[in-house]
């Protein structure tokens, strides 16, 4: 793909509304919208095409990690370091239900693609099913495998898909009780499917992001030039598949071409660690947050938002 098709053009910066390194930033699923969540506790809700900041939240004793947003937009749910998932009324910015049970912060969440449970993944080593539907705030299910931390969870029904300290990327079928291991040898930050459900990215802290065949198993392409051997970085698929994104430790944002391996391109975004991004689902647009304390919407030099949006 030509540069001039990839997101490598600050559209709007996102900033004063985090005291602190923001976490994660994260589309609504219309990528009208998106959400941040920082280290002072707190979640953001922002037009990034406007830079208009539009509704906070706060119900979190600890640093935010990790948010996910219902197929509806209704709904959202966060954890973070205060080891209580929160499941949100978007619209109220009421708590619907604080959930209880790990005993470590916890790291990641996800909606299931019915958003009738909530998947988390802690530092206590452990992933937790919740119902979002029950009143209940006790986890339905719970999976002890790993052996450190689980880092991140990534859902395609009936299947859960989770990252750990420990070099294992796993995969539960929860239908049919089956769990499968596929060890990377290092530790993993972040694992994340594509959009058409055949591949998984591997975040890992070797300065390396692998890209495994999802039915088998088996290491089609690595990914390098980033830098990541101390911090969490979360990566992502490009909304056709075609790049593999990711932030790095040096404040620069890689794009690489999928088949190729080879970097497509790399921006200077942040002038400290870049340790999440986020794709939109159908433009050429992508989005950034940093331990700098700020956040930023990058765009295609041929793409205009106020005109095709």
């Amino acid at each position: 793909m030509s540069k001039a098709n990839l997101p490598t053009q600050e559209y709007r910066r996102l900033s004063g509304n985090h005291d602190g390194p923001i976490n994660v930033i994260v589309w609504n699923v219309p990528g009208s919208y998106c959400l941040t969540g920082g280290q002072d506790r707190s979640i953001s809700l922002w037009n990034p095409f406007t830079a208009k900041h539009i509704k906070k939240y706060r119900g979190h004793n600890n640093e935010i990690l990790d948010i996910t947003v219902s197929s509806d937009n209704s709904r959202i749910a966060s954890c973070g370091g205060d080891r209580y998932p929160l499941h949100w009324d978007v619209g109220t910015g009421q708590i619907i239900r604080r959930y209880k049970g790990h005993e470590g912060r916890v790291n990641s969440v996800k909606f299931n693609e019915e958003d009738s449970v909530l998947i988390t993944g802690s530092y206590d080593r452990s992933i937790k099913i919740w119902d979002c539907k029950s009143r209940s705030i006790d986890a339905i299910q719970a999976m002890d495998d790993a052996k450190d931390s689980v880092t991140s969870v990534a859902v395609a029904t009936p299947l859960i898909y989770s990252s750990s300290v420990d070099g294992g990327v796993r995969c539960y079928d929860v239908r049919m009780g089956r769990l499968t291991t596929d060890q990377m040898g290092q530790p993993v930050t972040s694992v994340m499917l594509s959009n058409d459900r055949k591949c998984i990215l591997a975040v890992c802290l070797d300065n390396t992001i692998r890209l495994i065949d999802r039915a088998s198993g088996e290491l089609l392409n690595e990914y390098t030039g980033h830098v990541n051997s101390n911090y969490k970085l979360s990566g992502c698929f490009s909304n056709t598949d075609a790049q593999v994104v990711c932030g790095s430790e040096d404040g620069k944002i890689f794009i690489w071409d999928l088949v190729s391996a080879t970097v497509s391109t790399s921006i200077r975004a942040h002038s400290k660690t870049v340790g999440y991004v986020s794709y939109h689902p159908k433009h050429p647009c992508l989005l950034s947050c940093s331990v700098d304390g700020t956040a930023a919407l990058w765009t295609s030099p041929t793409f205009d938002p106020e005109e095709e949006l």
